[in-house]
């Protein structure tokens, strides 16, 4: 049985941003035959490695453009690396992006199992948790709403209670915890700590260090260099 449920080996990060203003596809085509088209390299991250073991619950912290959500995004798959590798032991429930998956002209319900599919529910283990969905999201009066009424606030709550249906091997958490008003942040901060409860381990992003202290037993910074930190 392997000892790290993430094992991070010399990831870096590269994304080539265009010096061009483009302002259509069609016009991007023609700088691109053209050879017009000259890019800036920027690494948001550059030869990190690091290992998480099981059951560990760490926070990532770092100033702005440290390259904090990048790593998440890496780790969960959504990006390839440009060098290095991620190795991962169990499955992984990224909450990142909280709806990036809704369509705006579907309603709530309908976007439950547009979301869920997306996340790789089946439409069976959906039926099951719809009711506990809709509750904890409190969005009953417009489950039957277009998605494209609700505020952000709204579509992330539903976000969020879609994503935190299952119980994962490894969670990785950017900033969802701030999701909806005070009320909801509370009720949302001991979902996920009832999770923490199962074993899980968690990568989580946040800006508040007296949040990580209080979900995490250690911590990262992110900066030129990673250095670990115990979390007391």
């Amino acid at each position: 049985m392997a000892k790290y449920a993430i094992e991070v080996k010399d990831v870096s990060m590269k994304f080539n941003l265009s010096k061009e203003k483009v302002d259509s596809l069609k016009e991007y085509f023609i700088k691109f035959l053209k050879r017009q088209i000259k890019y800036n390299e920027f690494w948001a991250l550059k030869h990190i490695s690091f290992n998480v073991e099981k059951g560990d619950r760490v926070g990532v912290l770092g100033l702005n453009g440290a390259g904090k959500s990048t790593l998440l995004k890496v780790i969960a798959g959504v990006f390839k690396p440009t060098e290095g590798q991620v190795v991962r032991h169990g499955k992984i429930v990224p909450l990142l992006e909280l709806g990036a998956g809704f369509d705006s002209q579907y309603t709530g319900r309908e976007n439950i199992y547009l979301y869920s599919s997306v996340l790789g529910y089946s439409r069976s283990f959906v039926d099951s948790r719809f009711d506990d969905i809709v509750k904890f999201s409190e969005l009953e009066e417009f489950i039957d709403v277009p998605i494209k009424n609700y505020s952000s606030g709204m579509k992330s709550r539903l976000g969020f209670s879609i994503a935190t249906q299952v119980n994962p091997d490894i969670l990785i958490l950017d900033e969802v915890l701030s999701v909806g008003d005070a009320k909801f942040k509370k009720k949302s901060e001991a979902k996920i700590m009832g999770m923490f409860d199962s074993g899980v381990t968690v990568l989580f992003v946040s800006h508040s260090l007296a949040q990580v202290k209080r979900l995490c037993n250690k911590a990262i910074i992110l900066e030129k260099v990673i250095l670990w930190l115990p979390v007391t």
